[in-house]
C-alpha cells in the first residue's frame, strides 16, 4: 500500500505531545475494534466466554472515554489519564493486563512533555515491567511475552535512532513476530492451532497507531457483528416497546454473497432490538417483532442460507411471568459497619438468589460470557456501610479485575479467588459475617478445594484438545477447566463427565441448570444421573445462567 509520504514527513517533524498521543490511542482502539472478531476467534477452548477481543476493546474504549474530551498537551499527564481509564474499565484477564501495560507506559512518560525516542523506549520498558509484576505467575507465550519482545525491540532500536516513529516501526513488526511465536512457548496454543489472543490484541493496538501515522485506513465497519459468546439476548428483561410481541432468534449459515449491511437494513423493516452475532461462520439473529410478523424473519433468512435453529418466545407472556419474579426481589444481607460483607459475581438470576440466601451483601451480574469491569466491581461495595469486604469472582477470567478493584479502594478488601460458581458456593457456606476477616478468608480459601466443577456447554468451533475431539455444535463437558468429553446430547455429556470425575467416590452432586433447559428437561436428566449413581445424593437448582445447560458441583 502506498504511504502518504508528505503526511509521514510532517509527523516526523512534529513533537509528539499529549494531543498526538490521544490521536494514537484512538487509532489503536479503532484498529482493535475493526479486528475484534479476529482476536475473539483465537480462544483456546471452544466455549462461549468473555472473549479476549471484546474485553480488550471495552478496556480500550474506557481508556478513550477518559481522554476524548481532554485538551491536555503534556504527554506524561495524557498517558496517566489513559492508564486511569483503562484501569477502571479493565475486563477479563487480557483487559487487566492491558491496563497494567498502560500504567507502566504512563510511568515511563510521567515527566515527559513530549514523546521523544528515549521516552518511548522508557514507556515500553515500563509497560513490560509493570505488567510482569502484576501477574503472580507470569506465563510465557502470552500477551506478557509480546510486551517483553516489544520492549526489547525498542531498546535495540534506540542505539540506531532517536526518532520515536522509527522506533515504533521496529516495535510493531517485533510484536507481530512475537505473536506468531507464542504457540512454540505455550503448548495449549499449539494444540488448539491458534496464537495468543491477548498478544494479538496488543499487536493491533500498536499497529493501529502506526497505521494512523502512515495515513493507512483503519476500516471502521458500518455494521457491528458481535461474537456469539458475547451476544446477550435480553429475553424481555426490560420494558417492552409497543409492537414487540415476539422475540425471534435464528441460527444460520449464510450462503456466499451474504451482505451484513443489507441484512441489517432489511431486519430494521421488520422489528426492533436487533442483534447479530457471528462465530466460526455461523450467525445468530435476534429481533423483536409484532405478532403478525413473527414468521417474517425466519422466511427471510431461509432465503439467505441454511437455518440450524429457531427459537420464538411470547414477550408479553414472559413479562407477565417476570413481574411475579420482580415482586420477590433479591433479599441481600444487610451488614453492619463492623461486619464482613461478601460481594459475589453471579451469571444468572437463580444463582443470584442462591448466593443471596447464603448471605451475599452485593451481587454483580456477570460470569463466563459477561466479565464485569474493575469499576463495576468497585461500585458494588464502595457504598456498603462496612470497611471489611470479601470478593468472590466465581470465574477465572474475573479474578484479576477483582484484585485490581482491591488495589484501588481504601477499604480492607480480600479476594477469595473462586474460579467457578461451585467454588463460590462452597466458600459462601463457611462465611461468618461476625468473624475475623483473615480467619474467614482462610476458611473460604480452603473451601475452594472441596469441590470439583463440571460445565456443560456447546462447542463454538471444531478442535482436538488433550486428545478430545469436538465438532462445532456438539455438547462438550469440562471438568475443572479441562475439556474431557464431546457428546451429541446434554444428558450424554453429563453422564460422561461424572464418569470421568469418578462421581461414585463422592457424596453429593448439585446440578445447576441454565436458562436453555426448563425444569422438566433438567429433572429428566437428573433422574438419569440418579439411576446411574443410586448411592449419590443429587440436588437440582435453577441457576438461570446463559450458554451453559448445566454447571455441576461435585463434592
Amino acid at each position: 500500500m502506498k504511504l502518504d509520504t508528505a503526511r509521514l514527513k510532517k509527523l516526523r517533524l512534529r513533537p509528539f505531545d499529549g494531543q498526538a498521543l490521544k490521536r494514537l490511542v484512538e487509532a489503536g482502539l479503532t484498529w482493535l475494534r475493526t479486528n475484534q472478531q479476529t482476536v475473539n476467534a483465537l480462544n483456546v477452548f471452544p466455549v462461549p466466554d468473555g472473549d479476549t477481543g471484546t474485553n480488550m476493546t471495552l478496556t480500550m474504549t474506557s481508556a478513550w472515554n477518559e481522554i476524548k474530551d481532554s485538551g491536555e498537551k503534556h504527554a506524561g499527564r495524557m498517558a496517566a489519564q489513559v492508564a486511569k481509564g483503562a484501569l477502571m474499565g479493565a475486563r477479563g484477564n487480557s483487559g487487566v493486563i492491558l491496563s497494567q501495560l498502560w500504567r507502566g507506559f504512563a510511568r515511563g512518560l510521567q515527566d515527559s512533555e513530549i514523546i521523544d525516542g528515549p521516552g518511548l523506549v522508557r514507556a515500553f520498558v515500563g509497560a513490560r515491567d509493570t505488567a510482569y509484576k502484576g501477574v503472580v505467575k507470569p506465563v510465557e507465550g502470552t500477551i506478557l511475552t509480546v510486551a517483553k519482545d516489544t520492549a526489547a525491540a525498542a531498546e535495540g532500536a534506540l542505539s540506531e535512532t532517536q526518532d520515536p516513529i522509527e522506533i515504533l516501526e521496529r516495535c510493531v513488526p517485533a510484536a507481530d513476530a512475537s505473536v506468531e511465536r507464542t504457540p512454540t512457548l505455550l503448548p495449549i496454543l499449539k494444540q488448539a492451532g491458534v496464537v495468543d489472543a491477548g498478544g494479538k490484541g496488543l499487536y493491533y493496538v500498536m499497529d493501529g497507531a502506526l497505521r494512523h501515522i502512515r495515513g493507512q485506513p483503519l476500516d471502521i465497519p458500518l455494521a457491528t457483528i458481535q461474537p456469539l459468546s458475547s451476544l446477550v439476548l435480553d429475553a424481555a428483561m426490560q420494558e417492552i416497546e409497543a409492537g414487540q410481541d415476539y422475540e425471534v432468534v435464528v441460527d444460520f449459515f449464510p450462503s456466499n454473497g451474504f451482505e451484513v449491511n443489507k441484512f441489517y437494513s432489511r431486519l430494521e423493516q421488520m422489528g426492533t432490538s436487533i442483534q447479530v452475532g457471528e462465530g466460526e461462520g455461523m450467525y445468530r439473529m435476534h429481533i423483536h417483532v409484532p405478532l403478525d410478523k413473527r414468521y417474517e424473519p425466519v422466511d427471510y433468512i431461509m432465503g439467505l442460507g441454511t437455518i440450524t435453529k429457531v427459537a420464538m418466545e411470547n414477550l408479553t407472556a414472559q413479562m407477565n411471568g417476570l413481574a411475579g419474579d420482580k415482586d420477590s426481589k433479591l433479599e441481600l444481607t444487610k451488614v453492619e459497619p463492623d461486619q464482613i460483607a461478601v460481594v459475589v459475581v453471579s451469571p444468572g438470576l437463580g444463582l443470584s438468589r442462591i448466593f443471596a440466601s447464603l448471605g451475599a451483601a452485593a451481587i454483580i451480574e456477570g460470569g463466563q460470557t459477561m466479565n464485569p469491569s474493575t469499576k463495576e466491581i468497585l461500585s458494588a461495595f464502595e457504598n456498603l456501610p462496612t470497611d471489611h469486604v470479601i470478593i468472590l469472582p466465581n470465574n477465572k477470567n474475573i479474578v484479576m479485575a477483582a484484585k485490581q478493584a482491591q488495589e484501588v479502594t481504601v477499604k480492607k478488601v480480600a479476594v477469595v479467588p473462586s474460579r467457578s460458581v461451585p467454588e463460590g458456593l462452597a466458600a459462601m457456606l463457611v462465611h461468618d459475617p461476625e468473624g475475623d476477616l483473615e480467619a474467614v478468608v482462610e476458611k473460604m480459601n480452603k473451601a475452594l478445594g472441596t469441590v470439583k466443577t463440571g460445565e456443560i456447554t456447546v462447542a463454538t468451533r471444531a478442535c482436538i484438545i488433550d486428545g478430545v475431539r469436538a465438532e462445532r455444535g456438539q455438547t462438550i463437558a469440562l471438568l475443572d477447566d479441562t475439556l474431557v468429553a464431546a457428546s451429541d446430547t446434554v444428558e450424554q455429556a453429563v453422564l460422561e463427565l461424572l464418569k470421568i470425575a469418578r462421581a461414585e467416590e463422592h457424596e453429593l452432586v448439585t446440578m445447576i441448570h441454565g436458562d436453555e433447559l426448563n425444569p422438566a428437561q433438567a429433572n429428566q436428566i437428573a433422574d438419569s444421573v440418579r439411576k446411574a449413581y443410586p448411592q449419590l445424593e443429587i440436588e437440582i437448582q435453577n441457576g438461570g445462567q446463559p450458554n451453559y445447560p448445566f454447571i455441576l458441583s461435585i463434592e
